[in-house]
């Protein structure tokens, strides 16, 4: 069965609104990264103008061109999983920063740890979002016990009008926010947000900024997976179960249904509790709660057996099926609700052409009315294509590498101004583009040869 197929006949839509759009995230002095990186989802001159999504920005109704999708590409450890992870972590302090904490809370950040110089220093991070037709810039700069800056603009007619700024506690306010921004700084910590505080206040001018980190953000990573297959149980049981269904069919997986059971109310709370968690609303952003939630908990699958259906337990299921499993429930959240999938490690336990058309149905405006936008990583080349006829763009490939201090970097493959139809494939395993490990076959024989002595 065609994934797209699934989308287009039975569950397509026709209103083509966009919800949001992210147009870049940048970050300095996290995790493996010490100097700024940018990840950029603006089109540019190497798109494809099938993929390209036409956004607009401003009360004019003037438009720019959006990309659905980007792939991180790069060697172990260069750094592929710190992008996401830098952007979550952005995502937990505006959600926790003034809720779960107190003036002697420490703020959660994760620096560069390589130079000791450079881990004192601030983290710094910064998106830059289209919300309701509106665009946005928005950033700040911590260290592990106080906001040293903090700042947020609107774009409503095309030029930058302040919503506020502070640095350390002194705040300067727009107009649209001055009376309320008064209020706010009074409930502000040294080491909170401010969108923080709006946000817990129910402020009507920071409110898209602060719901947008609130709900437009699903991560999925290793530690998660049996709260997203409690995602994807939870929408089976309601009007999404056919599109559930047919996800699953369509993965050549051998399952043909998904069993009904009867959940008792703790469990029926712990899967409403999924999609809270895997949007930062509860729990740790990074969903590590292994022992509340245990894929055998919430589904059976039912395969074809010699003499007719078998319904097996998850744990008896392979590890791709429950990989797919997982992916299921945010991918139809992310797409029906026109928000940000980000995932880490795509292609891991799952076939070349399963993930190439996950990819697609983000690439394609009639499976993705809504502007939803993929942002993942992964090893697999196949997905750079060798043709014209690849999953991602030229401007939608990063790539990430290792310098000689340990510090990592972000860069565009579209730099390097690679032809429409050129190989990226396999230039990329050539290093033509770096972001590949430089492997010694000497060390690894005589590492053989040790182990045998």
């Amino acid at each position: 069965m065609d994934f797209l197929r699934i989308f287009r006949n039975n569950y397509g839509v026709n209103d083509a609104r966009v919800r949001s759009s992210l147009l870049s995230f940048s970050f300095s002095n996290v995790r493996s990264f010490r100097d700024q990186a940018t990840l950029r989802l603006e089109s540019t001159r190497q798109s494809d103008p099938a993929v390209v999504r036409q956004v607009s920005w401003r009360l004019d109704g003037r438009t720019l061109g959006v990309l659905p999708a980007a792939g991180i590409f790069g060697a172990n450890a260069s750094g592929k999983s710190n992008v996401l992870r830098a952007l979550v972590d952005m995502r937990r302090l505006v959600l926790t920063s003034f809720r779960s904490g107190t003036d002697e809370t420490p703020i959660y950040r994760r620096p560069f740890l390589l130079d000791s110089a450079v881990g004192v220093d601030p983290s710094r991070f910064e998106v830059n979002v289209v919300i309701n037709g509106v665009r946005w810039q928005y950033g700040f700069e911590v260290t592990d016990n106080r906001v040293v800056a903090e700042y947020a603009f609107r774009f409503p007619k095309g030029r930058q009008a302040l919503v506020f700024d502070r640095e350390e506690m002194r705040f300067r306010f727009g107009a649209t926010l001055y009376t309320q921004g008064r209020l706010l700084e009074q409930l502000v910590r040294p080491n909170s947000l401010l969108l923080s505080v709006g946000g817990a206040a129910t402020n009507q001018e920071l409110a898209p900024l602060y719901r947008w980190f609130a709900t437009n953000l699903l991560y999925a990573e290793s530690l998660n997976r049996p709260i997203r297959a409690a995602r994807t149980a939870e929408l089976f049981r309601g009007p999404k179960r056919d599109r559930v269904l047919a996800l699953l069919r369509a993965a050549d997986l051998g399952v043909v249904e998904m069993a009904s059971q009867q959940y008792d109310a703790e469990t029926l709370d712990r899967m409403r509790r999924a999609a809270r968690i895997l949007t930062g609303q509860e729990g740790e952003p990074d969903g590590s709660e292994p022992d509340a939630f245990v894929i055998e908990d919430f589904v059976n699958l039912v395969h074809v057996g010699t003499n007719g259906p078998i319904e097996l337990d998850a744990r008896d299921e392979s590890l791709g099926t429950l990989v797919w499993l997982g992916l299921i429930g945010p991918v139809i959240d992310a797409l029906d609700g026109g928000r940000i999938f980000i995932a880490d490690e795509l292609d891991a336990s799952l076939h070349p052409l399963l993930c190439e058309q996950l990819v697609r149905l983000f690439q394609d405006p009639l499976t993705n009315p809504f502007g939803a936008q993929l942002v993942f990583n992964a090893h697999d080349p196949t997905l750079l294509g060798d043709s014209a006829q690849r999953s991602l763009g030229r401007d939608q490939i990063w790539l990430t590498e290792k310098d000689n201090r340990g510090a990592s970097r972000l860069y565009a493959a579209s730099d390097f101004g690679p032809r429409a139809d050129e190989a990226l494939s396999r230039r990329y395993l050539q290093g033509r583009y770096g972001a590949v490990p430089v492997l010694d076959i000497g060390e690894f024989e005589r590492a053989a040869v040790l182990a045998d002595a």
